[in-house]
């Protein structure tokens, strides 16, 4: 049971009657800047995460490890 064409047709010409032509348009415009912003703050977050997470791999490697012997010297004469 899905909605025709016709169906949303009607609905369309309902919304142009109620709001009329220019405001429909600037919330249309409205609504694209609004998913265009989400789309950028998410694409930002997901990119902050990634580079947190490669810190913490890079900071849990062991390559910065220096290994060595301690020895103690026997300084009598």
């Amino acid at each position: 049971m899905g909605i025709s064409p016709i169906q949303l047709l009607i609905v369309l010409v309902i919304v142009v009657l109620i709001f009329g032509g220019k405001r429909l348009r600037s919330l249309g415009s409205d609504l694209g800047h609004a998913i265009k912003g989400f789309k950028e703050v998410n694409k930002e977050d997901k990119e902050a995460k990634t580079k947190a997470q490669e810190r913490v791999r890079h900071d849990q490697t062991d390559d910065d490890v220096i290994e060595g012997e301690v020895k103690k010297e026997d300084h009598t004469h």
